[in-house]
């Protein structure tokens, strides 16, 4: 039975490399197939994962979302492969694309979408954006079968989730069983960890800082392994606990 995978959490938190991340290391770890969507249409992920891709190896998930059908035939059109992993594929949103590129769609278009997705993949990993106010985002988190919340140590995301949480008080959010993690984003500076975790005080596993991941960012690689075995071993683990 195919699950979808939510990651939400506070802007900056690195989300969409974690997500890349999950993605690759359930690819891998499991053999399965596996589809990683993202939602954002303000920050379009397509460019930067993939930014030595010719624009016509590219496509926008707001193609099959702008349909008055959501088909497998479309959807499939929307993705985007890696070289040697087939099984492996992206969909968002392009270059220069932005929230008034398309049409809008309501919740039904959404769970269509995703629908379609579960029947294409064994997992599909959903990179939310930090508003739920994402139409896309919102759904996701709703139909998801795991809720990753990622937060960072910094002062800032003490903010967002203060300001955000009592907004999703509602049982459907399901809240208390979201896995809350901690993404150490800076090695060069003090990072309160133990600060956060206190003040989040359900903090359940935390990434630790990769370099690797950090030039990977600054290369466009993000879709490359990682070598870390710290930071390999971390994300294996929660890949088990999310499958």
């Amino acid at each position: 039975m195919s699950k979808i995978i939510a990651v939400w959490g506070c802007p900056n938190s690195g989300k969409t490399t974690f997500a890349v991340k999950l993605a690759l290391a359930i690819y891998e770890r499991y053999k399965a197939t596996v589809l990683m969507l993202s939602c954002d249409n303000f920050t379009p992920t397509l460019p930067f994962l993939f930014p030595n891709s010719k624009s016509e190896e590219l496509f926008s998930v707001g193609v099959p979302l702008s349909k008055a059908e959501i088909t497998q035939q479309e959807v499939i059109k929307s993705i985007v492969t890696l070289k040697g992993k087939p099984n492996l594929g992206f969909l968002g949103y392009m270059d220069g694309e932005n929230k008034y590129t398309y049409p809008d769609y309501d919740e039904t278009k959404a769970l269509a979408l995703l629908s379609v997705l579960k029947s294409l993949a064994d997992y599909v990993i959903v990179d939310c954006t930090a508003s739920l106010d994402n139409i896309l985002s919102a759904t996701a988190i709703l139909e998801s079968n795991a809720i990753i919340r990622l937060a960072a140590p910094t002062l800032k995301s003490i903010s967002f989730f203060s300001s955000q949480i009592p907004l999703y008080a509602d049982p459907k959010y399901r809240r208390n069983d979201h896995i809350v993690g901690l993404n150490v984003t800076e090695a060069d500076c003090y990072m309160p960890i133990d600060e956060i975790k206190t003040h989040l005080k359900e903090v359940s596993f935390t990434l630790p800082y990769c370099r690797e991941i950090r030039q990977q960012s600054i290369d466009g690689m993000l879709t490359k392994a990682v070598s870390d075995k710290k930071y390999s071993a971390k994300l294996k683990a929660i890949a088990d606990r999310v499958v």
